[in-house]
């Protein structure tokens, strides 16, 4: 066995394209030795700017020997009745490479057939690399490759040097006029611009005397370590940020941490407005003291070692003193102003090119707000301050400081809001109205934040629905599915009544006159249904329920998120429960009969038998139960009703024959299987659930 080194030396890739491109190398070698049959022990990725790494430890000498079998033609055709071989016979066992006389006769329970079989060796590893090498790289795809020069290749970033090693042997390739070797780069600045490598298992330890920590994950450990213990030196601490500690890891090769400062007077300013600057455009970790404030200090990681920190330490700080002496200016000139009065300058911004500006947006979702507010029988105050957060919303887009820094858009706005006398409600609406903002993001927690946030977001589904702008594959430049998984976990998060299709349609008609009624009708709203199904199918699986709850709890109306996630819960807990299982049986057995009709019509003085009236009698008293248990969101109560329905439902299959000759008496008990399985739906679609 030996272990295997590709190194892909680059110039500097974007921090955020690593991850992703680290985890696609690993599945692609794995997928290619099992291609090749290839055994190993362990495969990892590394990776820093300059570099994509694989290693592949204790890889077998070649891969395993198989036997593979393979269909010839029929007994009768491969020979002649005194059992001699037909020319077919001795066609294929020539096209199989093997003799006649090996071929092998196998009854495959469909007749007689001849079959080869054939030994199919292993390839030597080392015969197999280069070829897989380039398909490695070739395979790896990116969010913005590009080409360079004249190669017609297309990567991150153009590639400067490769190596490949089998334990202390190049394996030879190349790409583009790249030939692979075993010589690789150390750091740009403090590393040798050409080293030899020796072998993969000292490949690490080798770069590291080049200043260059190839593993990931010890260089982020290494990050946070300094960033930590620096902090406390200072007497302060810093927030754990898994993102910009990641983005950060891969922005250097080896890091070294250090603490700057910047004036006292811009902690005046708001903390957001200081930290956004640190954060988004610098890469830089703030500091809170012991009681959580911020700080007039910050931390970086310089791709470097500690010479001449001074000096780096007084750019960083002057770059970002900077930034702050504009955020502070920003900040006053924006209080000179209350909000309201930038709302005119809405009527100027494209919210997009055919829905109109800002202003004709606020407009539409202000008419949602105020129609969810009088069917959500809310509170006077609580729908005045709705409505006027709404009017607000977006009018701090065209401030200096969200102009300047468009993350805080929203956060300025509760700013501005509470310094022009709004009321707290309306300005913490403002804020909650944008979130929530991503994955694992809180949603609003007040109700006018969670109204206008709903409002806001389904006018922008509903616009870019109609205009055919719908999600595609990875590509959501409106961020559509953000926001309509935003408005499912608003609906649950704050247990509303409201529906979907409600709140699509109400969105629709607030086009009218601005999209032709061809782009509002139904076709839109069934594709706008479906896609906010998609989100609840997820939200359903990330609570931990089977696919077939999934299903049918999807398999009826899914309008209400509420009732949706109640009835797959009732569903997940009732699954396994013996009286649940017994009516499952039922259900079965009546919902394939059921499908034999499209009517549901009974005629009570048309029953011939007991069993009829009995069952009639049991499923209309169930009925009225199990919709009041519905209707109360009381599913495994409803579910629990149900079950009393197996013993009349199973006396009814043995007294009497369903697909009677008489019509009249056959359409009466199909549509007494058809009620049975009306009743079933109002907690969904039991024909989807799996025994077992």
């Amino acid at each position: 066995m030996a272990d295997y080194l590709l190194e892909i030396g680059t110039e500097e890739i974007p921090a955020k394209f690593m991850p992703p491109v680290l985890e696609q190398l690993k599945g692609l070698a794995e997928k290619k030795l099992a291609e090749n049959r290839i055994k190993y022990g362990k495969i990892e990725t590394c990776g820093t700017p300059r570099r994509i790494t694989l290693l592949i430890y204790n890889l077998h000498e070649k891969g395993e020997d198989i036997k593979e079998e393979v269909r010839g033609p029929g007994k009768k055709a491969a020979f002649t009745p005194d059992g001699q071989p037909t020319k077919a016979a001795e066609g294929f066992a020539r096209s199989q490479g093997v003799a006649v006389d090996r071929l092998l006769l196998k009854d495959t329970g469909n007749g007689e057939y001849i079959f080869a079989e054939k030994e199919i060796a292993g390839k030597k590893t080392s015969e197999v690399l280069p070829l897989l090498a380039v398909e490695l790289i070739n395979g790896l795809s990116f969010p913005k490759p590009m080409r360079w020069s004249d190669k017609e290749m297309r990567f991150a970033r153009p590639i400067h040097w490769l190596v490949s090693l089998l334990d202390n042997e190049v394996v030879p390739f190349e790409v583009e006029g790249l030939h692979a070797g075993k010589t690789s780069r150390g750091h740009r600045f403090l590393g040798h611009e050409s080293i030899t490598i020796m072998n993969p298992q000292q490949y690490i330890t080798q770069m590291k005397k080049e200043f260059v920590v190839v593993d990931p994950a010890e260089r982020k450990k290494e990050c946070w370590r300094q960033i930590e213990d620096i902090a406390a030196q200072a007497g302060g601490t810093v927030e754990p940020d898994e993102e910009l500690l990641e983005e950060v890891t891969y922005l250097l090769e080896w890091p070294t941490a250090l603490m700057g400062s910047f004036p006292e007077k811009y902690l005046d300013i708001p903390e957001e407005v200081v930290i956004t600057p640190m954060r988004e455009h610098q890469r830089y970790f703030p500091v809170r003291d012991e009681k959580g404030k911020l700080m007039n200090r910050f931390i970086t990681v310089r791709n470097g070692n500690a010479e001449h920190l001074g000096i780096v330490r007084a750019g960083n700080e002057r770059v970002l003193k900077a930034r702050l002496a504009d955020a502070g200016f920003f900040w006053d000139e924006d209080k000179k102003i209350k909000l309201e009065a930038y709302l005119p300058r809405l009527e100027k911004i494209v919210f997009q090119e055919s829905l109109g500006t800002v202003a004709a947006k606020i407009a539409r979702f202000t008419r949602t707000v105020d129609e969810l507010s009088l069917r959500l029988t809310l509170e006077p105050s609580v729908r005045k301050n709705a409505l006027r957060a709404a009017a607000l919303a977006k009018a701090d887009l065209v401030t200096n400081m969200v102009y300047e820094f468009p993350e805080l858009q929203g956060i300025m706005g509760r700013y501005y809001a509470r310094l022009s006398g709004e009321n707290e409600a309306v300005a913490q609406a403002i804020l909650e109205h944008y979130q929530p903002r991503f994955a694992q993001d809180a949603i609003p927690a007040s109700p006018e934040g969670a109204l206008v946030s709903i409002a806001d977001k389904i006018d922008t589904i509903a616009g870019c629905f109609a205009l055919g702008f719908e999600p595609t594959g990875s590509q959501d430049p409106y961020a559509l599915r953000r926001q309509a998984m935003g408005i499912c976990q608003i609906l649950l998060g704050h247990n509303l009544k409201l529906r979907i299709d409600d709140l699509v349609q109400l969105a629709l008609d607030n086009y009218k006159g601005v999209l032709n009624p061809g782009q509002l009708g139904e076709e839109t709203h069934a594709r706008i249904m479906e896609f906010f199904q998609a989100r609840l199918r997820n939200i359903l699986s990330e609570a931990g329920h089977r696919y077939d709850v999934i299903d049918a709890a999807l398999g009826v109306d899914y309008a209400s998120p509420v009732l949706t996630l109640a009835r797959a819960c009732a569903l997940s807990e009732m699954k396994e429960d013996a009286k649940f299982l017994s009516l499952l049986t039922s259900f079965v057995r009546a919902y394939n009969l059921a499908k034999k009709t499209a009517s549901s019509e009974i005629d009570p003085a048309s029953f011939i038998d007991e069993a009829e009236k009995t069952l009639y009698r049991e499923l209309l008293g169930v009925k009225k139960i199990a919709e009041e248990h519905a209707a109360g969101r009381e599913f495994t109560e409803a579910i629990r009703a149900m079950s009393t329905l197996t013993a009349p439902v199973s006396s009814f299959f043995e007294a009497v024959m369903v697909m009677a000759d008489d019509d009249k008496v056959r359409q009466n008990r199909l549509g007494l299987l058809v009620m049975f399985v009306d009743i079933t739906r109002l907690v969904g679609d039991l024909s989807k659930i799996v025994l077992g």
